[in-house]
C-alpha cells in the first residue's frame, strides 16, 4: 500500500475518531464533574466508543472487505490493548502522582490514536488478499 493510501486512512480514521472522542471526551468531563469516578467514566466511555466506531472503521477508514466476526474480534482485542494501557496510565499519573485526571485523560486519548491506528492498519483491517472475504452484503 502506498503512503497516499495510508495518508487518506488516517485522515478517514481521524476524522472518525475527532467526531467520537470529541463526543466522548464532553461526555467524560461532565460525568466526572457530576461526581462519577474517573475510571469507571472512562471504562463506560470507552466501551461505548469502541462499539459505534467499529463499522465506521471497517467500511470507511480502512474500507475492509473481510468477514466482520474476526476483524471485530481482532478490533477488541486491540482497544481491549488499548483499554488497559488509559486505566494504568491513569492509576499511575492522576491516582499515583496527582495530575489533573482531565489533562492525563485528554493526552492519552491523542497517544492512544496513533497506537490503535497503527493496530488496525497492520493487524485488524489488514490488506492481505488471503483474509476471507464476505459473499453477501456487508452490513
Amino acid at each position: 500500500m502506498n503512503e497516499s493510501a495510508t495518508l487518506g486512512q488516517f485522515l478517514r480514521y481521524g476524522l472518525v475518531g475527532l467526531a467520537s472522542n470529541g463526543v466522548l471526551y464532553v461526555a467524560y468531563l461532565v460525568l466526572t464533574a457530576v461526581g462519577l469516578e474517573a475510571k469507571l467514566t472512562m471504562t463506560l466511555l470507552y466501551a461505548i466508543g469502541v462499539a459505534q466506531t467499529f463499522f465506521f472503521n471497517k467500511r470507511w477508514s480502512f474500507r475492509h472487505g473481510g468477514l466482520h466476526g474476526p476483524a471485530f474480534m481482532r478490533y477488541c482485542v486491540a482497544y481491549g490493548f488499548g483499554y488497559m494501557v488509559n486505566l494504568i496510565a491513569l492509576l499511575i499519573l492522576a491516582d499515583s502522582l496527582g495530575y489533573p485526571h482531565q489533562i492525563v485523560q485528554g493526552v492519552l486519548v491523542l497517544l492512544l490514536a496513533v497506537m490503535l491506528f497503527l493496530l488496525q492498519k497492520f493487524w485488524v483491517f489488514p490488506t492481505k488478499t488471503s483474509l476471507p472475504t464476505a459473499s453477501g452484503p456487508i452490513l
